[in-house]
């Protein structure tokens, strides 16, 4: 067992495994599935007052295009002198951005706001610095962003709002529900408001996070931080890994306070690089806990992740990682450490840190869609979905359903029927031949699919590493892995224009279809043990088994080393270039966090049963026996309804629209577990800038192989997780430009990054 563990370890759970955080679900407009709202700011998934401010003018923007929208507004009805063009709900940075947009365009909008205006900044702590990423960002509309302390800017987004004349009315909204073509808005006391529109910019506003422990409704535990002059020489507990625990914590501590800094993880992974470096300068050494210099205090230190120190002078940071509080008394508190090492500190303030859940509430009572959230209807697509996969891959793979479809004669033998006299060395005859088998209308609606859903993925992420790969995946789909087994080839053959030794060699005699196997020209370009039909033969094909040695111990472990696994799984094997077209837009469904990182391995099982399976087929070959010859054949017709049937086909596929694209090739496909293994020694990375990343997650959450990208990204270290397909959604999706695709030595040290540029960012950078 620890044989195992420690393979598991050293292949892929030793990477970080985050989580992502549930959000409502919009497009790139911040339209949701109620057809008016929209949703703007932080719940985009990029906290950053730049892009809040941009996709609340874009929003207004966006309104004022929609067709059904101007022709409302030309086209009054006589009860339409109570209908709002607009309602904003929030009046923080997206609010009014939308707001004053709205005003340029004069519309008729009101914005409600159940606080103050720009609440969240006005909360921030006295003095706070304010990170304006990205440097230069200049957001569409006319709200400027341009202090970097919170005083100045609270000046200076009032005054903008006050120059445009907006007045926000103080009020709750809560819910909006469609009300015939127009939108209704609930407010307290049973209210309501009609709208065409509805622009949500409301923020984090959800309650604070909760650590669910004894004492935690005592006085003395706040949520935020004013002014940490309030709190000077007390004995302060901080807990929180991301921003606002750290600057609290330095806060507190230049104010004279003993702090301790509790995290429940060995390192933080989520706090903007310029607080994690004063962290760094005032201890003098990354891996130490901090200390403070003040004129009151002496320095502290203590061991880096070792435990409490027992005595302390004024003014110092003490980290307590890998700890969690136990309870909150009067005058002290009790974590658990290292070790489930109980431990009592003396405490006066308690700060819990830990941020604010997303009024998701709101979003249910409103019917507008979360992140992973089903419902009865999604319940009932997905089983839906799930049983035509199953008749799908039965009939495709010679099942019951197979038979019936030739005794009904139905579609498509109908029509194979109808020209079955053709000339076989035609175009139309072998085309005949080819669709009188579930095989070719199979991969002809596989090959729509890619190139279709191909083409609006080269539209909708206009760069040039998209334009190329998926053209790369369509053209690899389309020509060998179908014109030429179902068209080419026949058609060569049946003119005499195969020459007959390699045609022997590769595509035996058989009485059926073309005569000859020409299926078999798809291990050209799925290699084994993804396609084992080429090589689990009832005796050897001498060209395949060269070809599919060659494919998968020295063509690929080749190109993985210089471009990493996606080399393969993101540019040229089949089932990445349908992940990569069709699956696009489901790639944030993937599920993230250790318990998914772990079934990853479930694949290594998968490669252990083929790898069997070929140890027992050479076997064969090499000591004929009928008892091994029935064991083999036994096994790999389960192997074929298990594994290629059942868990490549109806699973993969069955799951696509709610769980990502790529459930097989993460979970189950024995190649890719193959490739995990040449992937640990490739010179393949994502490089990142540590200075540009401002800890959102979007990497991380737009990532169909779940890897925790951004705890990577936010450290400056080069990504080596080996479940790392190149589909580029990452650097793609970054706001600030973090990432890149590139190559390190062995000490780390970047030997070149890729010319074709995938992140938009540095696109218009440069």
């Amino acid at each position: 067992m620890n044989v195992i563990s420690t393979y598991a370890r050293w292949l892929h759970t030793r990477w970080p495994a985050g989580h992502v955080e549930k959000l409502p679900v919009v497009d790139e407009n911040g339209t949701t599935n109620i057809k008016g709202v929209y949703v703007a700011g932080d719940l985009r998934g990029i906290p950053l007052l730049k892009f809040s401010a941009d996709g609340g003018a874009r929003a207004v923007r966006h309104i004022l295009q929609d067709p059904s929208f101007s022709k409302a507004q030309s086209q009054p009805s006589s009860g339409d002198s109570e209908v709002l063009d607009l309602v904003i709900v929030g009046a923080g940075v997206a609010g009014m951005s939308a707001a004053i947009e709205a005003k340029s365009a004069g519309l008729r909008f009101v914005v409600l706001e159940s606080a103050e205006p720009f609440s969240t900044i006005v909360n921030f702590p006295k003095g706070k610095p304010i990170y304006t990423y990205p440097k230069d960002m200049k957001p569409v509309g006319a709200l400027e962003i341009t202090a970097d302390v919170k005083e100045a800017l609270v000046a200076e987004l009032r005054q903008q709002a006050t120059a445009f004349g907006i007045e926000p009315v103080v009020a709750h909204c809560d819910r909006v529900r469609p009300k015939g073509k127009l939108l209704e808005l609930h407010i307290a006391e049973s209210q309501t408001l009609l709208a065409r529109r509805v622009i949500l910019g409301l923020g984090r506003s959800g309650n604070f996070r909760s650590l669910d422990v004894p004492g935690e409704d005592l006085d003395k535990v706040y949520n935020r931080i004013h002014d940490p002059k309030d709190f000077c020489g007390l004995n302060a507990l901080v807990v929180g890994g991301g921003d606002s625990a750290l600057e609290t914590a330095i806060a507190l501590a230049q104010c004279g306070s003993n702090v301790t800094l509790s995290y429940r993880k060995k390192e933080f992974s989520r706090p903007k690089p310029e607080n994690l470096e004063k962290l760094e300068k005032i201890s003098g050494d990354p891996t130490a806990d901090v200390a403070i210099e003040n004129p009151t205090s002496e320095r502290v230190t203590t061991a880096a992740g070792g435990y409490l120190a027992e005595h302390r002078q004024a003014g110092s940071i003490n980290l307590a990682m890998e700890s969690a509080v136990e309870e909150i008394r009067e005058k002290d508190v009790v974590l658990k450490t290292i070790g489930d090492r109980i431990e009592t500190l003396p405490n006066d303030v308690f700060f819990t840190m830990i941020g604010r859940e997303a009024p998701l509430d709101f979003f249910r009572r409103s019917g507008i869609r979360i992140a992973g959230e089903w419902n009865k209807k999604t319940y009932l697509s997905f089983i839906g979905f799930f049983i035509f996969c199953v008749a799908l891959y039965n009939w495709k793979s010679g099942g019951f359903l197979s038979s019936l479809f030739y005794q009904r004669n139905w579609f498509p033998v109908s029509l194979t029927t109808t020209f079955a006299d053709a000339n076989p060395s035609t175009l139309l005859g072998t085309l005949v031949i080819s669709a009188s088998g579930p095989s070719f209308w199979y991969t002809l609606a596989y090959c729509i699919l890619v190139v279709v859903f191909g083409i609006r993925r080269i539209r909708r992420r206009k760069t040039s590493y998209i334009k190329v790969q998926t053209m790369t995946l369509m053209a690899v789909q389309v020509l060998p892995l179908f014109l030429l087994p179902e068209i080419i080839l026949p058609l060569l053959d049946k003119h005499g224009l195969l020459w007959r030794p390699l045609a022997d060699g590769f595509f035996p005699v058989v009485d059926y279809g073309h005569g000859r196997e020409f299926w078999r020209a798809y291990g050209l370009i799925l290699a084994w043990p993804l396609n084992v039909y080429n090589v689990f033969t009832d005796s050897p094909i001498v060209w395949w088994l060269v070809i599919s040695f060659v494919q998968t111990f020295v063509f690929i472990p080749a190109i993985i080393y210089f471009w990493g696994k996606g080399a393969y799984c993101g540019w040229i094997c089949s089932c990445g270039a349908l992940a990569e077209t069709l699956g696009d837009t489901q790639r944030h469904k993937m599920l993230h966090g250790p318990r998914w990182n772990r079934l990853n391995m479930v694949g290594q099982v998968v490669l252990a049963v083929a790898l069997l399976l070929l140890i027992v087929r050479i076997y064969g070959w090499l000591s004929p026996s009928p008892t091994i010859e029935r064991v083999f054949l036994s096994s790999k017709e389960n192997y074929k309804w298990i594994v290629d049937v059942f868990l490549a086909g109806v699973v993969g596929y069955g799951v696509y629209f709610w769980f990502s694209g790529r459930v097989w090739c993460r979970f189950l496909c024995p190649l890719a577990a193959l490739m995990h293994v040449y992937a640990r020694f490739s010179r393949f990375r994502i490089l990142s800038d540590k200075k540009k990343c401002i800890s959102c997650n979007v990497c991380t959450s737009v990532c169909h192989q779940g890897i925790d990208i951004m705890n990577f990204a936010n450290k400056g270290i080069a990504m080596e997780d080996p479940e790392c397909v190149r589909c580029s959604a990452c650097v793609q999706s970054c706001p600030t430009g973090v990432l890149t695709f590139g190559q390190v030595d062995r000490q780390g040290k970047t030997i070149k990054t890729d010319r074709l540029m995938a992140s938009p960012v540095q696109i218009n950078e440069t």
